[in-house]
């Protein structure tokens, strides 16, 4: 990953500034339940809302209530909070060495076929971030319903230093 003139590799944290991203507060647990596990050199993040403080900011299955457009904007919203978990556990997203795994399930309608396009949201936002170099394999699956009645909830796998 290298800075935009190009010269020098850009942290994750560099990066955030010069796309102007600021993180949202981590979010609250809704249950009983570790926001984020470190295992050896593995984060294992736990489901990730698009959510805002106690609330979701997105309700709704895509192809019922929501578009694929609105998808796609919640899957963001839900991997800025995972950044923004990783980076409360630890302290720094420049330990973050590469995601290695990106699972997006969608809540929809049913006749749905866009599942790649609203998990991209996601997707795009890590690229931004980490680099293409460090893009994660990725699962995408359709489901009746999701926390909240949100229409996207992410797994995250992290390596770290």
């Amino acid at each position: 990953m290298v800075s935009r003139d190009g010269s020098r590799p850009a942290s994750a944290e560099q990066r955030l500034k010069e796309l102007g991203i600021q993180l949202p507060t981590p979010p609250e647990p809704f249950g009983i339940y570790a926001e984020a596990v470190q295992a050896g050199n593995l984060l294992f993040l736990t489901g990730m809302l698009p959510t805002h403080g106690r609330g979701a900011k997105f309700i709704g299955r895509v192809g019922a209530e929501l578009d694929v457009e609105a998808g796609h904007k919640a899957a963001r919203v839900a991997a800025l909070n995972a950044l923004a978990v990783a980076r409360q556990h630890l302290g720094s997203l420049d330990k973050v060495r590469r995601v290695i795994r990106l699972g997006v399930a969608v809540a929809t309608s049913g006749d749905v076929r866009e599942h790649p396009k609203v998990a991209d949201g996601a997707s795009e936002l890590l690229q931004e971030v980490f680099g293409k170099d460090r893009n994660p394999s990725r699962l995408v699956y359709g489901v009746a319903s999701l926390p909240l009645g949100t229409p996207v909830e992410l797994e995250v796998i992290l390596e770290v230093s």
